[in-house]
């Protein structure tokens, strides 16, 4: 080879290697919007994950459209709240994303896990008790420990609502352990960016508890007000803020009341003067009316997927401070 071509192919070399250093960011897969949201913050500006449930669908039953199973087919790296919320796609991801890294949010150790609750009004119990021994509030110190799984039942939802509750993003210390999680498996996929996904964690870690504590100054003044929601999904959230929930019209999104459920609820109104319902975006706004109809109670909307917000780093967090305006405005 001539002597004089060496530079020049050395030059046209570099980018090339620089490209490859790019290409080394790992391909992340996402389920539900706040876990993508909280992939998003720790990726930064290296990289956008994919979101295989689109906004605004719900997670228990969904069936993939070809971009979504092509991502699927591209992670490397898949993080998922779990089989109790997206059944669904265990299969997609056996088939799919054989040989990507999953990560199971919700059976991760270390994860506060709380169980189903079983009837409509909720006791004194459901307030008082924590059936979380094994979550610290530095439970980034503690991967090692595992979370009890309870087994319960309600029978008046067609689907299996045995054993954990699913809906743990609500709770902020959950989001801010899963961030270390993510930030460690995407360290181990690309050791390169290591230190920047490190410190990508720890800014959104920081920023989390700054939400917290000000959502606890939020809802403070309203914690002992009882008040009722049309989905029971928000227990992680009332525990750790601990709010004062009645009870829960439905036990799912995927099945209407039992008309034993409605007057159950309806009593639990009367018995412990409940003001304010909750209903949810994907609801049929009239059932809600027929419920209180007569009570003087009044409703508000919230959601635990985030839906109308806009997807991104911010996505967690304004669905945590929404989620305490709301419940603060209608108590």
């Amino acid at each position: 080879m001539h002597k004089r071509l060496l530079p020049l192919l050395a030059l046209l070399a570099t980018p090339l290697t620089a490209t490859a250093l790019m290409a080394e960011v790992p391909h992340v897969a996402t389920d539900i919007p706040p876990v993508h949201s909280l992939v998003s913050q720790v990726m930064g500006d290296l990289g956008t994950p994919a979101l295989i449930v689109r906004p605004g669908a719900s997670p228990h039953d969904y069936a993939l459209r070809p971009s979504e199973a092509a991502a699927l087919e591209r992670a490397d790296l898949v993080v998922w709240i779990g089989h109790g919320l997206t059944p669904w796609l265990e299969t997609p991801l056996q088939r799919l994303a054989a040989t990507a890294q999953v990560i199971e949010l919700m059976d991760t150790p270390g994860t506060r896990t709380l169980p189903y609750r079983e009837t409509a009004v909720f006791s004194p119990d459901d307030h008082a008790e924590d059936h979380a021994d094994d979550h610290d509030d530095h439970a980034d110190e503690h991967m090692d420990e595992h979370a009890d799984d309870d087994d319960h039942a309600d029978h008046d939802h067609a689907h299996d609502h045995s054993g954990i509750d699913p809906h743990g993003w609500l709770d902020p210390e959950n989001g801010r352990f899963w961030l270390s999680l993510i930030a460690q498996a995407l360290s181990e996929a690309d050791p390169e960016n290591a230190a920047t996904y490190a410190a990508n964690a720890e800014v959104a870690r920081a920023r989390l508890d700054a939400t917290i504590a000000q959502i606890d100054i939020t809802l403070a003044p309203v914690s002992t007000k009882p008040f009722v929601v049309f989905h029971d999904a928000f227990q992680y959230f009332e525990k750790r803020f601990h709010m004062t929930a009645a009870g829960a019209i439905s036990l799912s999104d995927a099945a209407a009341p039992s008309p034993a459920r409605i007057a159950a609820i309806r009593q639990a109104v009367q018995d412990h003067g409940v003001t304010c319902v909750f209903s949810e975006p994907q609801f049929n706004p009239g059932l809600v009316a027929t419920v209180f109809d007569g009570t003087g109670a009044h409703t508000a909307v919230i959601d635990p997927l985030g839906t109308g917000l806009p997807l991104g780093p911010d996505l967690y967090t304004d669905l945590l401070t929404g989620l305490a305006r709301t419940m603060a405005d209608c108590l």
